[in-house]
């Protein structure tokens, strides 16, 4: 499993607009970009599955950008990486819809799925409140 910069940015966009919530401003995408070292064209694009999933809104016009919609003491790592990524999964097995031709004779099969039911709970016991808090304890922490 490999988080791409989908995923990565995203949570990047998300901590940027969650440090925001109560403003009256939306964001708007420039700025986001400016404080994340994100170009436009990537944040523009990224945005949209955010905004599909109820996390952020859009406010068009010329005062338009961009707002936090959901609670990040809510919103979970698990969440934003499935979003952007798809289902996580250690094994490309464990993600599919179908069932393997050779699942009832795979030995590994089962220490994949334990594995990766492991780092499931585990990514989604992580709150963007949490990473936000902690990337406050530790500025300069890079999430590239």
């Amino acid at each position: 499993m490999k988080i791409s910069t989908r995923g990565r940015y995203a949570l990047r966009i998300l901590m940027d607009l969650a440090k925001f919530i109560g403003d009256e401003k939306p964001r708007m995408i420039s700025d986001i970009c400016k404080s994340q070292g994100l170009s436009r064209k990537y944040v523009g694009r990224l945005i949209i599955p955010l905004c599909r999933a109820g996390w952020v809104e859009s406010k068009r016009g010329a005062k338009g950008g961009y707002f936090m919609r959901c609670d990040p003491d809510k919103l979970t790592l698990l969440e934003v990486i499935e979003v952007m990524e798809g289902k996580v999964s250690v094994a490309p097995c464990l993600a599919c819809v179908r069932k393997c031709k050779r699942e009832k004779i795979c030995t590994a099969r089962e220490t994949w799925d334990i594995i990766n039911q492991r780092i499931r709970e585990d990514l989604s016991k992580i709150t963007l409140r949490e990473i936000i808090n902690h990337h406050g304890e530790h500025e300069g922490m890079c999430l590239r």
